[in-house]
């Protein structure tokens, strides 16, 4: 893996030719059976490198050196400031190798390389940092009930976690989870999602470097429904935390009630944007628009249903499309100019192609885009920016999530409305709302079944603040000290005194 940068930058390459391994006890080794698969640059569609497969052997293999890990004395009893001494080094060599993360992260994922620097990686060492700091700040509370008691809780670590991570951020996903767990005193195994396994596997070189012991973190590349599926049912993982699809999430749940792990979930989302007639309409034009087509859609909280106000529903919608037309410029991701780059497989880029057409044949408008872009030498799985307006809530294109660079802008009448529709959904991860009437904004706030409001502004989050859904979007929380919670036991000792 050392060479990668080295191997695809040289005259004439186009594919890295060593396999690479799976990350086990600080060495890369290869899987069981042998099994390997490509990795595909979605600008080009060229072959990056092949990747060994992990099976339920090396899951077994993996859990097993976590497992050992968490009870030897070089983690177990590692002093907390030693942990954060970890992380804190971690994040300096992601910070040093800033230039060949975020070239590795859009060769595999196809943002742009600019988004990849200057959020990707920046974002994953600061959550690292962020982490660090938490570890020897992880205390329980000492509970007076009597005078003859004494009575302490204690924080311990849960276990050996097993943490499957999505495709659209891979390295801030990793940071999201490695972070609180390791700052717990946890031991891991992760998971990289199958279409982009490389940035986790370069971390992992870095992992080792940093000097975390042998087995504290494993990275496991391999299909989900194989290594996915044998990590989550594995009855030594303590506990599961997963970002994806929500189908997937409920096989997950199914899965960990083997032996009723300790479970945390992220899923999906259909978020409401809601922008009433009081609005600062250029402000809710920039902040839409980064919302929904920033990563090319591929985020979870994408502000992909715009309700608009009747008064203003014809000034947003024009305003929105000249935004698509002047900023969602489509190119190389490694152009500075490039806004959006391609989406992430085929697969995907076929999903949001096939929403288009259902999008069409359910009579709503298409007001912009809708095609493929084939501008870029003729290759890569782009799309264009599209917008539907007269959409209807029954529509599949307003119920269901795309991911991809692909909104619907509808109207409404009155705040009751416009709360009720947006409520009108099985998912609750994000949502915005657009208003000066500073009441209004609080009262919405607090109306919309969701586990995250923006208000004026949009998708803006933070390592420092909690992350997660309600309904079908999710389990427990993400980021902030609520991140750590899931990552920790509470234990009680009473201490008779009488």
């Amino acid at each position: 893996m050392s060479d990668l940068i080295q191997e695809l930058t040289a005259p004439n390459k186009v594919k890295y030719q060593q396999p690479l391994g799976l990350f086990i006890n600080n060495e890369f080794v290869k899987s069981t059976s042998g099994e390997k698969f490509a990795t595909i640059n979605p600008a080009n569609e060229q072959e990056i490198a092949s990747v060994y497969a992990a099976g339920p052997e090396d899951v077994d293999i993996a859990v097993k050196a976590a497992r050992k890990a968490f009870k030897d004395a070089s983690w177990k009893d590692l002093p907390p400031t030693a942990r954060g001494k970890l992380l804190n080094k971690l994040a300096d060599l992601v910070e040093e190798n800033a230039n060949t993360l975020a070239t590795i992260e859009t060769w595999d994922n196809g943002k742009p390389f600019m988004h990849a620097l200057y959020v990707d990686v920046a974002g994953t060492a600061s959550c690292l940092r962020y982490y660090a700091g938490w570890a020897d700040k992880i205390q329980g509370d000492v509970i007076d009930t009597t005078p003859n008691k004494l009575i302490y809780t204690i924080r311990e670590p849960v276990g050996v976690c097993g943490q499957i991570i999505p495709w659209n951020f891979p390295l801030a996903m990793a940071a999201w989870k490695l972070g609180p767990a390791l700052a717990c005193g946890n031991t891991v195994v992760l998971k990289p999602a199958e279409q982009t396994p490389l940035s986790a596997l370069y971390l992992a070189t870095l992992i080792k470097k940093a000097g975390f012991p042998p087995g504290v973190v494993n990275i496991l590349n391999g299909f989900g429904r194989v290594a996915g599926a044998a990590i989550a049912s594995h009855l030594n993982i303590d506990k599961i935390a997963f970002t994806g699809s929500t189908a997937t999430g409920r096989e997950i749940m199914k899965l960990a009630s083997i032996n009723l792990k300790n479970i945390s979930l992220e899923t999906g989302g259909k978020s409401p944007c809601i922008i009433f007639e009081d609005a600062d309409l250029e402000e809710a034009v920039n902040w839409s628009h980064k919302g929904i087509m920033f990563n090319q859609g591929q985020v979870c909280t994408a502000n992909s249903r715009i309700l608009v106000h009747e008064a203003v529903y014809d000034k947003f919608v024009e305003a929105f499309k000249e935004q698509c037309k002047n900023v969602s410029k489509i190119g190389d991701p490694f152009e500075d100019s490039t806004f959006q780059g391609p989406q992430v497989t085929k697969a995907q880029f076929e999903r949001v192609m096939s929403y288009i057409e259902s999008g069409k044949s359910e009579g709503a408008t298409l007001a912009l885009g809708g095609e493929a872009y084939k501008d870029v030498n003729g290759k890569g799985f782009f799309v264009q920016p599209t917008i539907f307006t007269n959409v209807k809530d029954e529509m599949k294109i307003y119920r269901e999530e795309v991911f991809g660079p692909f909104v619907v802008i509808s109207s409404f009448k009155t705040e009751e409305e416009a709360v009720r529709r947006a409520n009108d959904t099985t998912y609750g991860l994000g949502s915005s709302v657009f208003t000066q009437d500073i009441k209004k904004a609080h009262r919405v706030a607090r109306n919309i079944e969701a586990g995250m409001v923006w208000i004026n502004s949009s998708n803006d989050s933070h390592y420092q603040v909690p992350f997660g859904g309600v309904k079908q979007s999710g389990i427990g929380r993400e980021l902030g000290q609520a991140g750590l919670h899931a990552y920790t036991n509470e234990k009680s000792v009473h201490v008779n005194l009488a």
